[in-house]
């Protein structure tokens, strides 16, 4: 996020602590997903990796059409030409978005540590309501609080004091740059996965995302780079494989399928546990160790995080029955 025994099917009835294990669960795959992604750096450039592990996610979540039954909305024709539109207006806009993402996320990772480059994207819990706020949804106090509180530690994540004085931290920048546009990717899934089939969602977004990260791994990595998968492959193959299985095809799926029925704020706090996951998963696994500079800057930006939903915890609702 692969046999399909431990994803629910959209029909099935999710309460909602199921539902928010699984969203914690996507966290948790995403946060060590940090591990395979700054990895695989070491043997295949960037934008090749992206568009070789979106394209083993699309085929890692198609098979799942032979065990889940195709969600419509509507049965009349005109309602069928209304969800394909939906479909490929979401997919293409998610395709894109992600690709871009995750293109800005990827290069600035090769220079980033695993942890504070997972609390960088957490960011996107902030900048999900305010994004929100540009299309009339209301933003609270609290979120201007986490934002101010987050700006602060990208301060010390990505403002960096050397003798010369104040530098910028350019790959914690195109990380950022990347959490924007997770941000911006959880307002469309909001808008396009309820009246969708989350299947078909996430297949053709993943394949956009594939073939328009590919053009652009062979125009700026070169044909030679791009195109030898089979290399590729070879050289970083279970970063590849945890990539597009299970960071790319489960958790994203996993994604959709709670978010057909939860606010973005509420997907974006527990899905912004990936930054503890992935701190944890570069100590633990690459052996990083952080100053006291990163870490306060970490913790002021998980300060913020929670401080920008203090209203949803404090007075969650619950959520509307399944369908």
């Amino acid at each position: 996020m692969g046999s399909n025994g431990g994803l629910p099917s959209p029909r099935m009835r999710l309460t909602p602590l199921t539902a928010d294990l699984l969203m914690l669960l996507a966290a948790a795959i995403w946060g060590f997903g940090f591990i395979a992604q700054k990895e695989a750096m070491d043997d295949i450039q960037p934008l090749t990796f992206n568009a070789v592990r979106f394209a083993i996610g699309a085929l890692a979540v198609a098979p799942l059409r032979l065990f889940i039954p195709r969600i419509h909305h509507g049965a009349g024709p005109a309602d069928r030409r209304r969800e394909r539109r939906l479909l490929i207006r979401g997919s293409i806009l998610l395709g894109l978005v992600v690709a871009a993402a995750s293109a800005l996320q990827q290069w600035g990772i090769v220079e980033t540590e695993a942890g504070p480059a997972g609390f960088i994207t957490g960011l996107y819990v902030v900048f999900t309501p305010i994004i929100g706020m540009l299309v009339g949804v209301r933003t609270n106090v609290a979120t201007w609080i986490g934002c101010g509180l987050a700006a602060i530690g990208m301060w010390f994540l990505g403002i960096k004091e050397g003798a010369g004085g104040f530098t910028i931290d350019v790959p914690a920048m195109l990380v950022l740059g990347g959490a924007l546009g997770w941000a911006v990717q959880v307002q469309i899934v909001a808008r396009y996965s309820p009246h969708t089939d989350p299947i078909d969602l996430t297949v053709v977004q993943f394949t956009v995302v594939a073939i328009t990260t590919m053009l652009a791994a062979i125009l700026v990595e070169g044909p030679g780079e791009a195109l030898n998968l089979v290399g590729a492959f070879r050289s970083a193959t279970w970063e590849i494989l945890y990539s597009g299985v299970l960071a790319i095809g489960v958790a994203f799926f996993l994604q959709i399928v709670a978010q057909r029925k939860s606010p973005p704020s509420h997907v974006a706090i527990l899905l912004s546990l990936e930054a503890v996951f992935a701190a944890i998963g570069g100590w633990w696994l690459l052996g990083e160790s952080y100053d006291a500079r990163t870490l306060l800057g970490c913790g002021l930006m998980l300060a913020g995080i929670f401080a920008s939903q203090t209203p949803r915890l404090l007075h969650r609702r619950p959520r509307p029955p399944e369908s």
